[in-house]
């Protein structure tokens, strides 16, 4: 029929990295980055530095490089 070997063998991928809580960074920081993607969604990009940044900062505290 076929190959039987596994998926597994052919796409092994690392592991996701984890901030010190413990947390991906998708979910990592949901204090700053709500705001953030709200501030994004309703004024653009270019008039939310400030929260672009503190998320930035909540993420590089967390071990992430950003």
């Amino acid at each position: 029929m076929g190959s039987s070997q596994s998926q597994d063998t052919q796409d092994t991928k690392p592991p996701p990295q984890l901030g010190k809580s413990g947390k991906k960074i998708c979910c990592s920081c949901p204090e700053t980055k709500k705001p953030r993607d709200e501030c994004i969604v309703t004024k653009g990009e270019e008039h939310c530095g400030d929260l672009i940044e503190a998320h930035k900062r909540c993420l590089r505290l967390e071990g992430f490089k950003v």
